[in-house]
Formats: structure tokens, sequence, C-alpha cells
């Protein structure tokens, strides 16, 4: 892809938007590029009639079956956000915890990050644009967008373990090409591996070597010096099992083994040699089912956690001695990872604030405890301060300084990292010596439950208030309040998928029952509310 698009030129004595020849579909070329191929290879990546898929956070979701056209023209799309930001841009192909017959493809950013909001936009538009359409709204993104044609671009590319995912990444591949990008596939990763990859690039290798190998070594290197205090040898080594959700978790974990072997000890379940992807296993069914996933095999008190299908999710849990079953979610994880870096703030002596960012799915006693008992906003300055203090000060500020390093060479991959926060997690538990029944009992949380209703339509509702409150369709917030009152210490909201026609319900109350209940009458309030389809939700599903 070569020339320079900045403004569009007038047709007809209008502006290109406005132009009779733009309705038709017509008009001006982008300079020096072969539209011509791009029209003929996007005919080989015909999107299907009536199709409308949204860019979420999530990017796009749908039956893998549905995505050919979407790949091809988010290769288009990876195309022209590298050249406008003149950074590797990452092209992932994966829908998470999503079935196995599901897929999709999110972009990232230059570093790491989500697609820019408004490149979400674009993102929508091209993948619903008809086929006459298509070189159109490249010109459009193009204009909006100043993108210099003439830049280089370069895009990384990763794919998930699901049956689809080789053959849409070749679609991926297809539009990077034909629109003039360079490319490297990386082929299977885990969704942070790639995110890390797009970040190494475009630091220029100074946060780490793009690479898995560097990814292993980077995250193994601030693991092992974290711990090696802490951690015995031989039988006493500190025992996890690992649910890997019949993913690429399993892959992965495989080959990162090696890197920490002293001290951890890791037993893999569910990896791929029978199970389907994500079923009746994986972080999203041990956390909306309440139950510990099938294929894994557990004893009373032993460390348990779940990944997901792309491993960017983790829960951990475990069966207490007289059976019960105990979920540590993520406001747990959170809260275990702030205490700690609270208290080695306090050992050098600082009074750097911290602050945990909590959605509105964070149970109630959580946010009790993080506001009243540990009184906690960490960002890049106070990381820049910490390691500033690992080379100034004295030799027992040092070592606290230093593992507060290690924990932020950790926790940065962290963001949405399954095996980064599996490693923080248990390095915390070592150096602090806390069984997962200690830690557990930092706080009680609250019953909850959490339920999915499908909806003809998910966009029906929108939301405020950090999702908590519904603004559409009308009544349905006032029917939510009318049945929190019905119950003590409850509260209960809804919030439309990113990326499906349902509609996520969350309550919680003081007791489970009640919870229960009150989350099986928000769902059907939502049913008759927001267009539900289907079977009338039932209790206890």
């Amino acid at each position: 892809m070569e020339g320079k698009v900045l403004h569009r030129p007038k047709v007809d004595g209008l502006c290109w938007r406005c132009s009779p020849t733009a309705a038709a579909g017509g008009g001006p070329h982008l300079p020096d590029m072969d539209l011509d191929a791009v029209t003929k290879h996007s005919a080989l990546h015909a999107k299907p009639s009536g199709l409308i898929l949204q860019y979420g956070t999530a990017g796009f979701r749908t039956k893998a079956e549905h995505l050919d056209h979407v790949m091809f023209r988010m290769g288009l799309l990876a195309v022209l956000r590298s050249k406008q930001t003149k950074s590797t841009i990452g092209v992932m192909v994966t829908a998470s915890h999503n079935p196995e017959e599901d897929n999709g493809v999110k972009l990232v950013d230059p570093l790491g990050e989500m697609l820019a909001p408004s490149w979400e936009e674009h993102a929508t538009c091209l993948a619903n644009a008809e086929e006459q359409d298509v070189q159109r709204v490249l010109l459009d993104i193009s204009e909006k967008a100043a993108v210099d044609l003439q830049q280089d671009a370069f895009v990384v590319i990763g794919r998930d373990t699901r049956p689809s995912s080789e053959k849409l990444s070749q679609s991926v591949i297809d539009g990077i090409t034909v629109s003039g990008g360079q490319f490297h596939d990386y082929g299977l990763l885990t969704t942070p591996q790639l995110h890390y990859m797009v970040y190494c690039r475009n630091t220029q290798g100074q946060y780490g070597k793009a690479t898995t190998e560097g990814y292993y070594q980077k995250l193994s290197k601030a693991f092992v010096e974290l711990t090696k205090q802490a951690f015995c040898s031989g039988d006493e080594c500190l025992l996890l099992k690992v649910d890997c959700a019949n993913g690429i978790g399993a892959l992965k974990l495989r080959e990162m083994k090696n890197y920490f072997s002293q001290g951890l000890s890791i037993q893999l379940f569910n990896v791929g040699t029978t199970g389907k992807l994500n079923h009746l296993c994986g972080a999203d069914f041990v956390k909306s089912h309440q139950k510990p996933p099938q294929g894994i095999e557990m004893k009373p008190n032993e460390r348990c956690c779940s990944f997901d299908g792309d491993a960017d999710r983790i829960i951990y849990y475990y069966y207490d001695a007289d059976g019960h079953f105990h979920l540590i979610d993520g406001d747990k994880i959170a809260t275990l990872i702030s205490s700690f870096l609270k208290e080695l703030l306090l050992e050098i002596g600082e009074s750097l604030n911290i602050g945990v960012v909590q959605t509105a799915y964070a149970n109630g006693s959580s946010t009790r405890y993080l506001e009243d008992v540990m009184k906690v906003l960490f960002s890049k300055t106070a990381e820049m301060k910490i390691k500033q203090l690992a080379e100034e000060l004295e030799d027992k500020k040092r070592k606290a300084a230093k593992m507060l390093e290690n924990i932020i060479d950790l926790f940065n991959q962290a963001a949405g990292d399954a095996i980064s926060d599996m490693l923080v997690i248990e390095a915390i538990l070592a150096l602090k010596g806390l069984t997962i029944q200690q830690w557990d009992a930092l706080y009680t949380d609250l019953p909850n439950r959490q339920l999915k209703v499908k909806v003809a339509d998910r966009q029906v509702i929108s939301t405020t208030d950090a999702e908590r409150k519904a603004v559409t369709p009308p009544g349905l917030q006032e029917a939510i309040d009318d049945l929190v009152k019905k119950y003590k210490l409850s509260r209960a909201f809804v919030r439309p998928s990113g990326t499906e026609d349902i509609v996520r319900v969350y309550a919680e109350a003081d007791s489970q029952e009640s919870a229960d209940s009150l989350a099986h009458e928000v769902s059907l309030a939502v049913f008759q509310l927001a267009g539900g389809v289907g079977e009338s939700p039932q209790p206890g599903l």
C-alpha cells in the first residue's frame, strides 16, 4: 500500500461522503493501492448476507463459520492501524471462554493494550460493509484517521487451539499481504503472550525479547528471584493443580514448567487430549456454576485453579475438610496482591497510595474490606518510584524494593494473563506463608449468583454508573430496584454481553438461597422487558 490519503477529494462538487458516487459505491481510489487485488481477494472472503457484528471489548465473536470475511478485513484494518501509529499491531484469533465452535478476533494496540475506541468503530464499520462498499470504507478510515499510506506496516498474529483458528488466521494474513503489510505469524499463543510480543516489539526489546522463550524467561526470572528465600526443596514443594480448559494454556504451561521447576510443582488437567475447549471446565464455568470443573481430581485443602480457553482469566478454589467448595475469584486475588504491595511499601517507609480497580461484579464484601481495612491508586508513577528505590535504598529497604520490582515485572504482564497472575499469587502465598484457607479467610464473600438471559437484540439494554444501572429498556431498572428491596444485603445489575445476544445478570444477598432467588427474579424481568427469546428462565439454572 503506497501513496498518501489525508483529505478526501471532492466528487460532483461535493465532499466524497455526501456525493451520489459514494452512495453508489464507486469513486476515487486510494493512491497507488491495488484495489483490484483487494476487491478480488475480498470476494474470496465474502460477507454472509444480513450478518451484522459489533466490535466490543473482546473484539468480534460469533460462530466460526461466519468469520472468514471479518478476519480478512481485520487484516486490512491492522495494516492501516500500523501505518497510522507507526508501530507493530497485533491480531489475535480467539473466542476466549466461548464454546469451541465459536471464534473471534481482536486487535492489539502498540503498548499491548486494547484497540482504541475510535478504531473499534472503524472495525465495526469495515466488518459490516457490503462488498461493493469495502473500498469506500477503507478510504473513509484512512481519511478520518489521517493514515500515511507511505508508512511501512507490520502486524503480528497469534491464535488459540480451536479447530477453526488456523484457517481463520490465514484469512487475516490474506488481508495483511494484499494491502502491502508485513507480518510475523507466531502460531499458537495465549492472548496475553501476543500482547507481550506487541509491547516488546514496540519498545525495541527494552521490555523483553519478543519470543515465547523471552516471555518465559522474563516471568520465571522475576518469580524465581522473588521466591528464592521462601521455597523449600524435595517433597515439600508447593503443589498446584491447574485446569487448563482444554485450551492453549496447557501447551504453554508445559513449555514453561522447566523454567520454575524448583519450589512449585504444577499438575495439569483438561489439557485438550480428550475434552472440548471450555466444555464443563475452565474459569468461566467454575465462576458461573460455583463448582469444580470436570476432569480434575481434588482432595481437601488442595490449591486448584482454572484458566479459560485463551489463558487470560484465572480463578482459584478448593474443598475444605467438610467437603464444601470454596471459590476464590478476582476480588480476593486483587486483595492479596494489593495487601502485599502495601506491606512492602510500608517496610521501605513509603506512603504511596495503592488503588484497586473493580468492576460492577466485585463482591460487596471485597469493596468494604479494601475501603475500610486496606484503605488502598497504583500507577506508572508509583512503578517508576519503586524502581528508583531499588537502586537507592540501603540493604533492608533494598530487599523490599527488589521484591516490589519483581512483583511489578510479573504484575505488568498480569493484566489479563492467567499464567503471570498464577505466578504472582503463588509467590505471595509462599512469601507470606499463607495456606489457601488463610487467604480465603481475609473476608467472607456475600453469596452471589450470575445468570445469562438470551435476548433477540442485546443492544436494547444500555447502562450507566459503571454498568450498574440500566437506562433502557424503560421500567427494567425500576423492576430491579423493587426486587432488590425484598432481600437483605442485596444488590443486582444487568449488562449486555459485548459479543453475543445475551444479557448477564448478577445478584448478591445475605444467603445463597436469597442470591439465587434474586438472580432468577431479575432474569425473569430481563426476559419480559428486554425481548427474551426461547424458554423463560427457570429456577436453579
